[in-house]
């Protein structure tokens, strides 16, 4: 029997179902969390063979989890806590306990934006000019903007999500950019590109050939529903566009993701862009090795009629996957409400109105909520029109 450390298996609530497909693929599933025991869901409990709560934070103590399951079970075979904020750490603990998989040496290009420009651009993809900007080059960033105009978009180079990120639109922007940037943190400094957010999603096996994919469409800035609270929906499409399969398979293989989630993100351009492209041409955003944030991957299932969860578990045991691909498939979207805003219809509303189509609802954790919103109604619909309809009733306000 195999050996797998999960990290962190209770959050998102949803990543027990990660565990019990890895179980019910025969792997012996082993837990390392720093939340207590008695705080596990009960599914969670019982697909877990040990549970070793400790410090996440302290890599040396979660290097004491890894030794006792070592001592207890034998060799850890796999590790992975399918979180963005863990993976440097997943492959220093690879690197220790020589666990297959990605390792330290692979994670600049993975985690750091400027690294990924060139597997973009090496599997044919356009990307946005931009300039790393440290504590020793901030007069650089002057000449760039004469280069490229604005507004540029600012972020942390390793980062998650739109934390720290800075839209700058004019010349009182960016010498406040360069005042407050904090101290010892890289940024990447882009054009910015006006386009719709569209993703491709799925699993690799351990070719780096895909075996699953979907595509999911989002707001055109999150950073923009992040800094003024705005309401957030996004959805995921029954079918991936052919064009976008073709980028997407290239661009798996460019970054050489194998037997992994990923979530790699494009910008679909609104308009034309000199030196860049046209209206509709696909330019890189940026590439994630991990499932799509949130209760994505619930939003998958839905939409796709899959059990995405076994999918990702056949890959590591299999090295491919037998799910059945050719049940129905929906638009499936997923509003989410602020707790400071006033809406017309209310919970119960949209329940009773929605009840034969909302597969799952209810609230987003603290830590989630500025990027998602606060209640989340996520529901599948036969068309685009009747989700949209679904979108507008859930968002309705007097204003």
């Amino acid at each position: 029997m195999k050996n797998f450390v999960f990290i962190s298996p209770n959050f998102p609530e949803n990543y027990y179902l990660f565990v019990r497909a890895l179980k019910e693929n025969g792997f012996r599933v082993l837990g390392v969390g720093d939340a207590s025991y008695d705080e596990l869901r009960y599914e969670l409990k019982n697909d877990l063979t040990e549970y070793y709560r400790t410090n996440l934070e302290n890599f040396f103590d979660v290097q004491n989890a890894l030794s006792y399951f070592q001592a207890k079970y034998g060799h850890i075979d796999y590790l992975e806590s399918n979180n963005e904020y863990w993976l440097r750490q997943d492959a220093r603990l690879r690197d220790t306990f020589d666990i297959k998989g990605m390792r330290t040496k692979d994670i600049e290009r993975y985690q750091r934006k400027s690294q990924m420009k060139a597997c973009f651009e090496m599997a044919g993809v356009k990307v946005a000019r931009y300039i790393v900007i440290n504590d020793n080059n901030k007069k650089d960033l002057n000449a760039f903007q004469k280069e490229v105009g604005y507004p540029l978009f600012a972020k942390p180079d390793i980062g998650v999500g739109s934390h720290g990120s800075f839209k700058i639109q004019d010349r009182s922007d960016l010498i406040h950019f360069l005042k407050i940037k904090p101290e010892g943190i890289d940024y990447i400094v882009e054009q910015y590109v006006h386009g719709n957010i569209i993703s491709y999603d799925g699993i690799s096996d351990s070719n780096a050939n895909v075996i699953f994919a979907d595509n999911e469409n989002f707001p055109p800035s999150i950073a923009d529903i992040v800094n003024e609270n705005k309401d957030v929906f996004y959805y995921c499409a029954p079918t991936v566009p052919k064009y976008l399969d073709i980028i997407g398979r290239r661009v798996v293989k460019a970054f050489n993701i194998q037997n992994r989630f990923f979530h790699i993100e494009f910008f679909k351009l609104d308009d034309d862009i000199i030196g860049l492209g046209n209206k509709n041409d696909i330019v890189a955003l940026e590439a994630n090795l991990r499932a799509p944030g949130g209760y994505s991957p619930d939003l998958i299932d839905f939409a796709c009629s899959v059990n995405i969860y076994k999918i990702w578990a056949d890959s590591l045991a299999y090295d491919k996957t037998n799910e059945y691909m050719e049940h129905e498939k929906y638009y499936a979207g997923c509003a989410s409400r602020r707790d400071n805003r006033t809406y017309i219809y209310t919970h119960d509303d949209i329940l009773r109105k929605y009840q034969n189509n909302i597969c799952k609802e209810g609230r987003y954790p603290p830590i989630l909520a500025d990027c998602l919103g606060d209640t989340f109604y996520m529901a599948k619909f036969k068309t685009r029109a009747e989700m949209n309809e679904f979108k507008d009733f859930v968002f309705a306000t007097n204003k």
